[in-house]
């Protein structure tokens, strides 16, 4: 697929007394791209539309320049410590995602330009932590790679980690537009991890991203430049043949793979869940998705804030994840699970 260009473009004031901020206005200028001006990349008003669902499908292809201005970096997943915070949002339209409630009625994507100071607050949890290697989340809250071919932002995260003792990165991608990234001076310090599924779930659910086998081919190019590689499953979902759709995924992996080395591959492993926001926000965005939000095939979790999800059933989950674990250690022997949740 092609890679995403902005219909709509917002710039904060403040964002253009940065370097990126100018680039970026020089940009999208030549490229011809509307650009308007608001105070701040959380209060954007104006976005096309004559109803909610069309503002929001208007939403996912506009793209706000401003200043991250909170530096205090949130507490990420278990396997990173740190969500370093490069963009938010996403142009993808997956009607599982938990950014839909997340992100509320934000859905637009933003990029912030005040890198260095990221950076420099990045710099100050690692010599509080070092010894200790200190890890740092980039797709918490935005698919960073589909925008990058745009602002680098990510690429200058890779090579800023690169020249750290203590510092890790990590993140997660749908999206195929890797090219510019295969040259970045990341000295064997970024986990470049790829989101994998049946062919059932990325046709009917992931709407909007790259195709199962342009992520594989784009995998193919992030090994060859020395990442560690690594695919996460997410999320496992129960359609109608499913252990035959997810036999073939790792067996396409496998295939398309084959030649790479995979010495340091890892798996992350993800059921579907959903909350009861979530379910309202999918069935509004996407009224016609096959996705089964039934709460009564269900069981009910609570969360770490008091929020509860649907899971699978005990059972249900246990074949999930003996199923899976069962054609990694077929197909990749030596792969390393991180974890089932």
């Amino acid at each position: 697929m092609k890679p995403f260009v902005p219909k709509l473009v917002y710039f904060e004031p403040e964002a253009l007394s940065y370097p990126l901020g100018k680039e970026l206005y020089e940009k999208f200028t030549q490229m011809g791209i509307e650009i308007r001006e608001t105070t701040s990349h959380n209060q954007v008003r104006g976005i096309p539309g004559e109803t909610e669902l069309a503002r929001y499908r208007n939403a996912k292809s506009t793209l706000v320049v401003g200043v991250r201005r909170t530096l205090k970096f949130d507490s990420s997943k278990p396997s990173a410590e740190y969500a370093i915070p490069l963009a938010t949002g996403c142009m993808g339209h997956c009607h599982y995602c938990y950014l839909q409630t997340t992100l509320g009625s934000k859905p637009y994507i933003r990029v912030y330009v005040n890198l260095d100071d990221i950076f420099a607050q990045a710099q100050t949890y690692i010599d509080e932590r070092a010894p200790e290697i200190t890890r740092f989340e980039a797709a918490c809250t935005s698919d960073i790679v589909g925008i990058d071919h745009l602002t680098h932002s990510l690429k200058k995260a890779i090579e800023f980690i690169g020249a750290t003792d203590y510092g890790r990165l990590r993140f997660v991608t749908k999206y195929e537009h890797v090219d510019h990234l295969l040259d970045a001076k990341h000295n064997g310090k970024t986990h470049f991890r790829f989101s994998v599924n049946s062919r059932y779930v990325i046709r009917h659910f992931e709407p909007g991203t790259s195709s199962f086998d342009a992520r594989l081919q784009a995998a193919r190019k992030v090994a060859g430049a020395g990442y560690q590689l690594g695919f996460v499953v997410a999320p496992i979902y129960r359609h109608d043949g499913w252990e035959q759709g997810y036999f073939e995924l790792f067996q396409e992996l496998a295939r398309q793979l084959e030649g790479v080395d995979l010495s340091d591959l890892t798996f992350e492993l993800i059921q579907h869940r959903f909350t009861k926001p979530a379910k309202r926000v999918i069935e509004q965005r996407y009224p016609k998705t096959k996705l089964d939000l039934d709460e009564s095939k269900r069981k009910y979790k609570w969360g770490r804030y008091g929020i509860g999800k649907y899971v699978y059933r005990d059972e249900e989950a246990r074949e999930l994840e003996e199923t899976m674990r069962s054609y990694i250690a077929r197909f990749f022997p030596s792969a390393q699970v991180q974890y089932f949740t």
